[in-house]
């Protein structure tokens, strides 16, 4: 099981139906008085099954999910209502809203797949990454403020290099404090956490927060681990993407990407000649 040197807790307590509220846990790598988005995204997915009324072993499932990121994340109560967009017995949309002092913050739209046997042609041209017990753990706090990030355990494959990384993500933590969590909520939590293993520049000189977030998936995953294959390229123009092949300890399981916005830090990034 991931471990961590922080107190265990959790991210968010549960204030009602719709609402929660985040704990020093949740605290941004950017800013940490700002929710970072990785719990965040988890538990807009746990508000999705539980309005929803899915579970593990009851479809349809969760195939596609994408974030926009509409403004400040404020380390303050949050409410997530779920709407369904395109009902249907074998495919379904669904839309999830969260707010945050009434001002809608993040919209996320998830495709729920009807789920059938396909057994006989299951397979990824990706191999597994090796097991995270067999790696040493990696100070990412060192790097990254926050307490979202103070709260890992992170195990890379190899020592980070700029812009590559591949490494696995845990936490002692739960997602809701006393809440029964999926295992997909709770993997989908770390997932944000790819913008921040692959530096290509120092956080002190620029920033590159991402605006969205997509996540496909091709099979169900299962924790405690979330592993993260993950690129990070910048462009000229102020854009910058980060890819990542998703995985769990059998192997890949999908994909995410993310779109950044990348730009100097107040008088101290400056274009290279």
């Amino acid at each position: 099981m991931p471990t961590s040197s922080t107190p265990e807790g959790a991210y968010f307590e549960r204030i009602d139906e719709r609402r929660y509220k985040p704990t020093p846990h949740a605290g941004g790598a950017w800013d940490p008085d700002e929710q970072h988005f990785s719990p965040l995204g988890g538990l807009v997915v746990h508000a999705v099954e539980e309005q929803r009324g899915l579970t593990p072993d009851r479809g349809p499932v969760l195939s596609r999910i994408s974030y926009d990121i509409l403004g400040r994340l404020a380390l303050d109560e949050c409410e997530i209502e779920v709407e369904t967009l395109r009902p249907g017995r074998t495919i379904e949309l669904v839309e999830a809203v969260v707010r945050i002092a009434g001002r809608p913050v993040v919209r996320a739209r998830a495709w729920l797949l009807a789920e059938i046997d396909t057994s006989p042609v299951a397979g990824t041209p990706e191999g597994r990454l090796p097991a995270p017990d067999t790696l040493a753990p990696w100070a990412m706090a060192d790097l990254w403020p926050g307490g979202y990030i103070a709260s890992l355990d992170v195990r890379p494959v190899t020592d980070p290099r700029p812009g590559r990384t591949a490494a696995w993500v845990g936490t002692p933590l739960e997602l809701v404090a006393g809440a029964e969590v999926s295992p997909l909520a709770a993997y989908l939590a770390l997932v944000d956490t790819a913008n921040g293993i692959a530096v290509r520049e120092s956080p002190e000189t620029w920033m590159y927060p991402n605006v969205d977030l997509t996540v496909h998936l091709h099979r169900r995953p299962r924790g405690p681990w979330t592993g993260l294959d993950t690129t990070v390229a910048f462009g000229p123009s102020g854009q910058g993407l980060t890819s990542s092949v998703l995985h769990d300890v059998d192997g890949p399981v999908g994909r995410a990407e993310q779109i950044l916005t990348v730009r100097p830090q107040p008088g101290r990034g400056l274009p290279r000649p």
